[in-house]
C-alpha cells in the first residue's frame, strides 16, 4: 500500500513540476493543484491514480457533496483532474481521461463582500500605531487598500520593490507578470514611517533579509500570520467577520469605480487578464447605489 502511496505521490510532482515549467503558475495555484489531488488520492485509498475510472470520480463528487464542498471549489478540483488526467495521458502512462466527460457544478452570480468607506478607514486605523507591529500592520493595510493588492503579492513584497521617490510598488502578480501601481500620499508616508521607525527594530539580528514586512522575529510575514491580524482588527473594529483574504482589493476596485474611475483603468492597476473578470465590480457598484436609493429615498 505504501508503495502505492509514493508512486501516486510522485505522479503528482511530475505533473506539479510539469505545468510549473509550461505555464509559470504561482505557488499558491501549484498548492491548490497539488492539495486537490492528495485530497483525491486519500480518498481512493485501495485504487491507484492512473486505474480511476469515471465511476471514482463521479461517486468522490457524491462524497463531496455530502461533505458540503461548495460547487466553486468542486469546479476547481474537476479543473485540477483534468489537466493531470491530461498530463498523464501525454506520458501514454493512461489511454482515457475518466474526467473528459464529467461536468462541472454550475457557479452561482455571487457579488464579492466589499466594505464601506467608514468601514475601511475603521479597520484601517485599528493597529496600535505606538508600537513597531502595529505601525507595520498599518502600512500593510494602508498599501493592501490604496493598490489593490493580492494578499500573496503584499507578503511577497521585497524592500526593492517599492520606489519611495516616485512612490510606486513593483508586484509580481500571476503568471509572474509584473505591474507598476502608484501607491498614493497616505501609503507612501505609512511605509515611509515604516522603514524609518519600525523594520530596523523588527529585523533584530536578521540584517540579510531583503522582505518589506518582517514578523516580530524578524523573518519574512506569512499569509497567514497577517491574515489573522486583519481579523483581529476587523474585531475590534465592529466590522463584519465575514471578511476574505480579498476584501480590501475588492473594495479598492469598487470605491475606484464608484468615484468615477474607467473599468480598463482598474483592470491594470488589479492586474487582470480579461476585462471580464473586473466587470464583476460594476455590478457590485450598481447593487451599492440601489442600495443606498433604498435606503434613503423617501420612495425607495
Amino acid at each position: 500500500m505504501d508503495s502505492d502511496r509514493n508512486e501516486s505521490l510522485d505522479l503528482i510532482d511530475s505533473f506539479i513540476d510539469s505545468i510549473w515549467l509550461e505555464r509559470g503558475l504561482s505557488k499558491n495555484t501549484l498548492s491548490a493543484y497539488r492539495q486537490d489531488l492528495s485530497q483525491f488520492d486519500s480518498w481512493l485509498k485501495t485504487k491507484r491514480l492512473e486505474e480511476v475510472k469515471k465511476k471514482q470520480v463521479l461517486d468522490y463528487l457524491v462524497f463531496r457533496l455530502n461533505k458540503g464542498y461548495s460547487s466553486r471549489s468542486t469546479a476547481r478540483l474537476l479543473s485540477s483532474l483534468r489537466a493531470f488526467y491530461k498530463f498523464l495521458i501525454s506520458k501514454s502512462f493512461i489511454e482515457d481521461n475518466p474526467v473528459l466527460k464529467v461536468q462541472s457544478p454550475k457557479l452561482g452570480h455571487s457579488l464579492p463582500k466589499v466594505l464601506t468607506e467608514v468601514e475601511v478607514e475603521r479597520l484601517i486605523n485599528a493597529p496600535n500605531i505606538n508600537k513597531p507591529l502595529g505601525i507595520r500592520d498599518r502600512a500593510m493595510l494602508e498599501l493592501l487598500y490604496a493598490c489593490g493588492l493580492r494578499i500573496s503579492e503584499l507578503i511577497d513584497l521585497d524592500i526593492f520593490n517599492i520606489n519611495i521617490r516616485q512612490g510606486l510598488v513593483k508586484v509580481m502578480g500571476k503568471g509572474e507578470k509584473e505591474r507598476l501601481i502608484p501607491m498614493g500620499e497616505q501609503a507612501l508616508d505609512w511605509i515611509s514611517d515604516y522603514l524609518s521607525k519600525a523594520r530596523e527594530l523588527l529585523l533584530g539580528g536578521n540584517k540579510n533579509s531583503s522582505s518589506l514586512f518582517l514578523s516580530n522575529r524578524g523573518t519574512s510575514m506569512t499569509r497567514q500570520a497577517f491574515w489573522y491580524r486583519v481579523k483581529y482588527y476587523a474585531s475590534i473594529s465592529g466590522i463584519d467577520d465575514g471578511l476574505s483574504p480579498h476584501t480590501l482589493r475588492h473594495a479598492f476596485a469598487t470605491h475606484l469605480l464608484n468615484h468615477g474611475a474607467d473599468l480598463r483603468t482598474v483592470q491594470l492597476l488589479l492586474g487582470h487578464t480579461s476585462l471580464s473578470t473586473t466587470q464583476i465590480y460594476t455590478e457590485v457598484a450598481r447593487q451599492r447605489i440601489k442600495d443606498l436609493h433604498k435606503e434613503h429615498h423617501p420612495r425607495g
